[in-house]
């Protein structure tokens, strides 16, 4: 089993994080953040990563720094759990609609860290939630997992669905990338050696 546990603790938050990504999609998620607990439901039954997450954070400042920093450790524990890569699928990609939205994702799990998100939004707030903290999340997996990802929106207008396509289309594409090849599974799939 590809499983750890993360914890990380700073003046601003106090995380603990358990990730199992050979597991059935279950969860148990307590972020502070309603929203974001909702997001993680999906990413984990979408993922079909067992996912447990405890935030305690600064939220009467703002969100800010609980989404960023559960980004991070989900990030470290995806590059933990995958060690040197060998076997894994490496890529992979989706286009996900839900309802009026259409979410193209494509990742790599290169070893580089890169964010392309173009994603528009018409609104500023989901509930009491910053639209743009969902980059933030976003931008910590990817610079903590080193994955380059790209995310563009074809089409959407409601806030809510284009967010939980994103979320869906994330743990797709992650749920491929991270599969095993079994005719490479001792493989590094790169042809320097290393990722």
């Amino acid at each position: 089993m590809r499983k750890t546990i993360i914890e990380r603790k700073t003046k601003e938050t106090d995380i603990y994080l358990e990730l199992n990504i050979d597991g059935a999609g279950e969860y148990s998620i307590d972020s502070g953040c309603g929203f974001l607990n909702h997001m993680l439901e999906l990413f984990a039954a979408h993922s079909r990563f067992d996912l447990m997450v405890k935030c305690k954070g600064d939220i009467e400042v703002d969100y800010h720094h609980s989404i960023e920093d559960i980004g991070i450790c989900l990030g470290e524990a995806i590059k933990q759990v995958l060690g040197e890569k060998r076997g894994i699928q490496r890529y992979g990609s989706i286009i996900l609609p839900m309802d009026e939205a259409l979410i193209l994702i494509s990742l790599d799990i290169s070893g580089r860290c890169f964010l392309d998100y173009d994603v528009p939004f018409v609104g500023a707030k989901v509930g009491n939630l910053d639209i743009e903290l969902i980059k933030e999340f976003i931008y910590g997996l990817s610079r903590s997992a080193s994955m380059t990802i790209h995310i563009k929106k074809l089409a959407g207008e409601n806030s809510h669905h284009i967010i939980e396509a994103i979320f869906k289309a994330l743990a797709r594409s992650l749920r491929e990338a991270v599969s095993i090849d079994s005719s490479m599974a001792s493989e590094i799939p790169s042809t320097k050696g290393t990722l």
